[in-house]
């Protein structure tokens, strides 16, 4: 399926409509997007790792720029369900780096799937989601 919106064009999106947020899109293509969070002590929680909040919002934000890379940006697409596991601390002082998956875009409803890596550590994830986008009605997908 082709790209319907670029990276580029996705950072746009997120900085004009999500100004608060500190997650960058950092590539989108055919079969999936890359999504970086930095982490400084705001997203810490006590014993010093990543939060659980920071790990679903990166999640969150990486499914939905695979979403929007595929059918156009359509502000008004929403989570319907987010399904995470967290299965290992990730490393200190690092960013996380998100990739998200499309696994199957349907009329209404758009699956992926989000593997979360500490940056400099892509071979193992530190979390796994599965997360499930609703695509408004007035919205056609191609």
């Amino acid at each position: 399926m082709a790209i319907q919106a670029s990276a580029d064009e996705l950072q746009a999106f997120m900085s004009g409509e999500f100004p608060q947020a500190t997650i960058t899109v950092e590539s989108v293509d055919e079969s999936e997007a890359w999504v970086r969070q930095p982490v400084d002590e705001s997203h810490l929680r006590p014993g010093g790792t990543v939060s659980g909040p920071t790990m679903m919002a990166t999640a969150d934000t990486a499914a939905y720029v695979v979403v929007l890379s595929h059918i156009g940006i359509v502000p008004l697409a929403v989570t319907s369900n987010l399904n995470i596991n967290f299965l290992r601390k990730p490393e200190s002082g690092k960013a996380l780096l998100a990739k998200g998956t499309l696994l199957h875009l349907g009329r209404r409803s758009v699956l992926t799937e989000v593997n979360i890596y500490s940056e400099g550590h892509l071979e193992k994830p530190v979390a796994h989601a599965v997360v499930t986008y609703a695509i408004p009605s007035s919205h056609k997908t191609t």
